[in-house]
């Protein structure tokens, strides 16, 4: 067995023994497993391997009695996961880790590929949806101390100047891979009565499962990339998520740049109420990192909004004023740890901006494929709740059409959930569907919507900048929701010059999605950047 199959080497060793924490089974089905009096039999069982664990159990699922890798066919993996996940909601537990595994099995005399898995559950039932999650969207230019200042706010540890925090909130693509992820976001802490509840290590998975399940509030960062050749990503992550507040970074050495400028556009073109953290402020002087907060101010009032310096108007004001065209500027440093009681205090008792109400919807951020499991689809729900089970619509496929899929499982950072409601980043098995035909931009409905995708819509929108004017067929990328799609615009007036405001009819080049009235969006082509609303959308 290779070094991936570390942790199935594991439990196979350890054995299944009277008093331990590891169960050995083939399979699970319903029409057997959940019978009459069959499911408390098993679930009793169940409660006895996680109070042997301390409060932890590993079902190794695939293997036979005496821990023979058997594997069973993917379906039938799938089907046995449901199974388990009801039999730790009835024994008061949940599942907060699931890995998997190929293996030769043989079937009617023939060798075929087959599923081995261990599925790591805890004591204490799933998250309750209505906890309190307030989701956080990061921007700011390369090197200004973005990831090192989330890196310190989720673990609690001071930086050593070189970056060393920054390194916890690298997501590496095998932890995508080897489980059912929903981790879009970059970093989660929380609070509890007691204060905040830090990772110390961000790249365990039951620590930020932990935090997820015990604290009163949660907090997730959603990460953008600094990088000017890759704004389109920052633009998508911000006007993708259902984002409750934004965080931009300015380093007090370099002070603002023209990616700065760029994302104070994207954050508040969007109304997102944001909070500027001034970084880096241990490397230079006060009169530096006063000149630099100067600087920010002006770009502020140049964009419409009023700053609010903390260091004079103090935290309180900050929180009170947020939004409403109010922008607080809080002075940081990763190394010396100024700044990050401020910051934490913020996130502690901002509100939740997001609504709840309306029917379930979720724009799709991105989707990749979980062995046994199958096609998962990743994004932040908009509206409305899921559940297991529940029956949705899948799509706009390229021909316009919608596609019937089921909800297999739901989980949140690693914490396997029933239920999740508008603000929550999720990831969702799907069944019914391959993973390759589901798209960034597609949207999960309700199986009783009737949605109307379209190719055209009309939209008043304003040119942040353009080196010239844009006149009727000019194709900028649209950023909307999770879509990002090339468009044609045919300005109402024939053209718009930097600056104006005007109606435009906006035409998607390939392919149409779901666009409805009063959204919001981006457009940007080279240098040329703006913003826009939804006026109408024609059938």
């Amino acid at each position: 067995m290779g070094r991936d199959r570390a942790r199935l080497v594991r439990a196979l060793e350890s054995g299944e023994q009277e008093g331990g924490s590891v169960e050995f089974k083939e399979r699970f089905s319903r029409d057997v497993h959940l019978a009459d009096g069959r499911m408390e039999s098993l679930a009793a069982q169940l409660r006895h391997r996680v109070l042997s664990g301390d409060g932890e159990a590993e079902y190794v699922l695939g293997v036979t009695d005496d821990g023979g890798l058997a594997g069973v066919p993917p379906e039938t993996f799938s089907e046995t996961m449901d199974v388990l996940s009801l039999l730790a909601e009835e024994a008061g537990a949940h599942i907060t880790d699931v890995q998997t595994w190929s293996v030769d099995s043989v079937s009617d005399g023939d060798a075929e590929e087959g599923i081995v898995g261990v599925a790591v559950i805890r004591d204490g039932a799933s998250l309750a949806p209505d906890d309190d999650h307030i989701i956080v969207g990061t921007a700011g230019h390369v090197d200004h101390g973005k990831s090192t200042l989330v890196g310190s706010l989720v673990t609690g540890d001071a930086d050593d100047g070189d970056g060393n925090t920054r390194g916890f909130l690298d997501v590496q693509p095998h932890e995508v891979e080897r489980g059912l992820s929903a981790d879009l976001s970059y970093g989660v802490y929380g609070f509890d009565e007691d204060g905040p509840m830090r990772v110390r290590n961000p790249h365990r998975k039951d620590e930020r499962a932990a935090v997820v399940e015990n604290a009163d509030r949660v907090v997730s960062f959603v990460d953008t990339v600094g990088h000017e050749p890759w704004l389109s990503t920052t633009i998508r992550g911000l006007v993708g998520q259902k984002l409750d507040y934004g965080l931009l970074t300015v380093a007090a050495d370099d002070g603002p740049t023209d990616t700065t400028r760029e994302h104070i556009g994207v954050l508040l073109a969007t109304d997102l109420p944001t909070i500027v953290a001034i970084t880096k402020t241990d490397l230079v002087s006060d009169e530096r990192v006063a000149e630099v907060e100067r600087e920010v101010e002006r770009l502020l009032r140049n964009a419409g909004r009023t700053p609010l310096p903390v260091e004079r108007h103090g935290v309180d004001a900050a929180i009170d004023e947020i939004g409403d065209n109010v922008v607080p500027i809080v002075r940081t440093s990763a190394v010396t740890m100024a700044g990050m009681d401020v910051l934490d205090e913020c996130f502690r008792r901002l509100p939740k901006t997001t609504a709840a109400s309306g029917p379930f919807r979720m724009y799709i951020d991105r989707s990749y494929e979980v062995t046994g499991v199958g096609a998962v689809a990743s994004g932040t729900v908009k509206s409305g709740t899921v559940e297991a089970g529940d029956e949705l619509l899948l799509g706009p496929f390229p021909n316009g059409d919608f596609r019937e899929v089921e909800v297999r499982s739901i989980e949140m950072h690693y914490h396997r959930v029933d239920q999740a409601e508008a603000g929550r980043i999720v990831g969702i098995a799907l069944k019914g569907v391959r993973e390759a035909d589901v798209e960034r931009g597609m949207v999960l409905l309700p199986a009783d919507a009737k949605p109307s995708p379209v190719k055209e819509f009309e939209a008043e929108v304003m040119v942040l900048n353009h080196p010239t004017r844009i006149d009727a067929g000019y194709e900028p990328v649209v950023h909307l929701e999770t879509i990002g799609e090339a468009a044609r615009f045919e300005p109402a007036d024939g053209q718009l010059l930097p600056g104006d405001t005007g109606e435009t009819s906006v035409r998607f080049k390939f392919r149409p999605y779901l666009v409805e009235e009063g959204q919001r969006f981006v457009f940007r082509e080279g240098a040329s950047k703006g913003v826009g609303t939804v006026t109408s959308v024609s059938d």
